[in-house]
């Protein structure tokens, strides 16, 4: 099968208004593997990393099975799956090794994106390792105009964090001063994670539309793109980066559900990355309001 007849994935007059699932394996046999995955959660989206976090060379993505994988995911109403790029990669270095890497890596991952028809790569900002945020926001900046030509057919979405040691692109201003240094910001976009933001210091729980129109004003909602969907570990304000199963945590069931169900993550992928494979109970939780 041609890149120029790839099959179209679910079309979008059957597009459910939540698109939901969670990170899966792709071990052994990629996307199939994936995808059955998503299908044992009863969900309709994904996440995957194509690349090991432990470095080392990456698999051929030719592997993957894409074709009998786009297929499937027609077939069974999946949509916009995400990749999430190796942690290794750190775009505020100020190593010159570390951050050349990072670079490398990133635009190796574009390119593997590309050739499995997904459109969003989910990245963190990275960590200025004691230099501070002002030399690590031009750092990314320079990274990214160094990786992006504007010809890219995916989008690269920056994910908000949550405070802990060294990281940048925790606060709303942060991610909106990196995009503000790029110059094609038409291939950048913002992934929300619901722990990150909640232990940074944003009262998602009680104030989850304050949040989204701060959003709206610092960075644009139409670069919301991509949504995590984690309980938190620790209490609000935290600035600890600890994820907890969907009810379990200090963010609860309740507010997660009125987040997964707002109006304005309507359509867009939204991801499950907690911990203990339960996965399945969690999404059947999430969408169905009569469960507890």
């Amino acid at each position: 099968m041609s890149e120029e007849t790839l099959p179209a994935q679910a079309t979008e007059s059957t597009r459910p208004e939540i698109v939901l699932g969670a990170n899966v394996s792709i071990a052994k046999t990629g996307l199939l593997a994936a995808i059955q995955e998503t299908l044992n959660y009863n969900a309709n989206t994904y996440m995957i990393y194509t690349r090991s976090n432990r470095g080392g060379k990456a698999r051929p993505i030719s592997e993957f099975h894409r074709e009998e994988g786009l297929v499937l995911m027609h077939e069974h109403g999946i949509f916009d799956p995400v990749v999430h790029l190796s942690y290794l990669v750190n775009l505020a270095s100020p190593k010159q090794d570390t951050w050349e890497y990072g670079i490398s890596i990133l635009s190796e991952e574009i390119q593997r994106v590309e050739y499995l028809g997904f459109q969003t790569i989910v990245f963190h900002p990275g960590s200025h390792v004691g230099q501070g945020e002002d030399y690590a926001i031009p750092r990314i900046a320079e990274a990214l105009n160094g990786i992006l030509s504007g010809e890219e057919k995916i989008t690269l979405c920056l994910e908000t964090m949550a405070g802990d040691g060294s990281k940048v692109g925790n606060s709303l201003e942060q991610i909106a001063d990196i995009i503000a240094r790029v110059e094609h910001q038409e291939k950048l976009g913002v992934c929300m994670d619901t722990c990150h933001n909640y232990s940074f210091g944003y009262d998602i729980v009680n104030h989850f539309d304050e949040f989204l129109e701060k959003f709206d004003q610092t960075i644009g909602l139409d670069r919301l793109k991509c949504a995590h969907i984690n309980d938190s570990k620790t209490p609000f304000g935290s600035h600890r980066d600890r994820h907890a199963n969907i009810g379990e945590g200090s963010i609860g069931l309740e507010a997660l559900r009125h987040i997964v169900h707002h109006p304005v993550l309507r359509g867009i992928p939204q991801i499950l990355e907690t911990p203990g494979g339960k996965y399945k109970s969690e999404i059947s939780l999430l969408l169905n309001p009569e469960l507890q």
